[in-house]
């Protein structure tokens, strides 16, 4: 392989222009501690609203799910 300062020559003929990947890592200082607590919230919230949507469904056109019961 020859090298460039930007691409590389596999011995295919090949160039690569992105010939090393940089290495991973994982950030220490973002905390995920709280995100289940939050999550749960969040889906006690979205159920809620869901209830009051049924509920009002269910006033204002006398069906559980207007169009199916």
């Amino acid at each position: 392989m020859s090298n460039s300062s930007y691409t590389t020559t596999e011995s295919g003929g090949r160039q690569n222009m992105f010939p090393s990947e940089t290495r991973p890592y994982i950030d220490e200082s973002v905390s995920y501690d709280g995100y289940p607590q939050n999550a749960e919230k969040v889906n006690g919230r979205w159920a809620m609203i869901g209830f009051v949507a049924l509920l009002g469904a269910y006033v204002t056109t006398g069906q559980i799910i207007p169009g199916i019961f």
